[in-house]
């Protein structure tokens, strides 16, 4: 791409969470001088999710506002705007505040959390997915209320874990046999049901949600609990509803269906990060990753294919990292299609990891409290390199030690 072409060219992102933020801050890494605008919904200057259900929701940070000084980058933002629609013919989006005329497109904006059917509306029921969710919920913890968590998942466990740590009594109803039923196979998922428990918390399987009222919620079972306040993390699906009618291709999910580069079936557009999907080479299938890692990591490809600096197809090993009941659990890579599965310690004690391989080849990994696995692991799965299973499942030696 000429200098000419890269001075005038007017880069458009769209969502100013981490995907959006690093693709601004990606695009000037690599060089490019043109015109940058980034669009948030929200009001608040572009912030980091993690810590929302740790030291925002605890009050230990007042905002995880990203480090990025966008005026000294030469980004414009345009916070506190919703975008409604995309006209790819005209190369302009449309806002509340009218349209918005684009050379590039990047699409960034995320995912929105699942609503439970028939608690919108009533009071005390929450979602914990932005800045202002996390300040609400704050004053809850405070008062040492009856909490209701729908949902073990990821961000129901780490609830679950915040609320206690701040003295609530805790619920967590999941309606799945187990918690993380669809993330993780169930003899992995078994000894993490009993850490609920340990912390004080009582995590109630196979309980569906019939109804929740001001004050309590009922289940089908007609069993009622105390729930001065409802969170709920039953999932997130990708946030692209304003994309209807643009003629950009989804999956069934309704993810953008980008290529290994992150093009969009739309010339000039792009999608990365929570609301794209992307084939992956390395496991034979196209990926959806809900993670940080990922919103982190993608920016770097978009950059580098709008400024022709072209750094290879988009392939990572996915990774991310969960903090729950006083562990740190750190999972890498795609264990769908494993065909063999490693014990590295007892899931009875406070540290222990899990390998999973195909063909001999390590594919994925899940680590609790053992960060040194997860990294020796992590490499091994991007490397494709084969281990010897006996010495793999031996947690006294180390991964990188056990190469076949």
């Amino acid at each position: 791409m000429s200098e000419q072409k890269h001075a005038q060219q007017h880069v458009v992102i769209v969502g100013a969470g981490m995907a959006g933020v690093q693709t601004a801050v990606a695009l000037r890494e690599q060089g490019f001088t043109g015109p940058v605008t980034l669009i948030g919904a929200e009001p608040h200057q572009p912030y980091d999710r993690p810590p929302l259900s740790k030291a925002v929701l605890l009050g230990k940070a007042e905002d995880s506002a990203f480090d990025v000084d966008f005026e000294e980058l030469g980004v414009e933002l345009r916070l506190g705007l919703d975008v409604t629609g995309l006209r790819a013919s005209d190369h302009e989006i449309d806002t509340e505040a009218g349209p918005v005329a684009y050379d590039t497109l990047v699409v960034a904006t995320g995912a929105h959390p699942i609503v439970l059917p028939g608690a919108e509306g009533v009071p005390g029921v929450h979602l914990l997915r932005t800045l202002d969710d996390a300040v609400r919920l704050g004053p809850v913890l405070e008062r040492r209320h009856d909490v209701v968590v729908v949902g073990a998942g990821w961000i129901g466990a780490e609830f679950a874990t915040a609320a206690r740590a701040a003295g609530c009594a805790v619920t967590v109803v999941e309606a799945a046999e187990r918690p993380l039923a669809g993330a993780l196979p169930a003899e992995v998922t078994a000894p993490m049901a009993d850490w609920y428990g340990e912390s004080g918390a009582e995590l109630l399987v196979h309980a569906r949600v019939a109804t929740v009222e001001p004050g309590r919620v009922v289940l089908a079972d007609g069993r009622e609990l105390p729930a001065d306040a409802v969170v709920v993390g039953i999932g997130a699906h990708p946030a692209t509803g304003w994309l209807a009618g643009s003629g950009i291709a989804l999956d069934a999910s309704g993810a953008v269906t980008a290529d290994e580069r992150l093009r969009t079936s739309l010339p000039d557009v792009y999608a990365v990060g929570d609301c794209a999907s992307f084939p992956s080479a390395r496991y034979g299938r196209r990926l959806l990753v809900h993670h940080w890692d990922n919103a982190l990591q993608g920016p770097r490809t978009v950059a580098a294919t709008i400024t022709g600096a072209d750094s290879g197809p988009y392939d990572p090993v996915p990774y991310f990292w969960s903090e729950q009941f006083g562990r740190f659990v750190q999972y890498a890579g795609h264990h769908a299609d494993a065909d063999e599965l490693l014990w590295r310690g007892d899931p009875a004690d406070e540290a222990w990891s899990v390998l999973w391989l195909r063909a001999g080849v390590p594919v994925a990994l899940l680590a609790v409290g053992r960060p040194r696995d997860l990294a020796q692991g992590r490499k091994l799965v991007e490397t494709g390199t084969p281990v010897d299973p006996v010495r793999a499942a031996d947690p006294s030696v180390p991964l990188k030690a056990a190469v076949a």
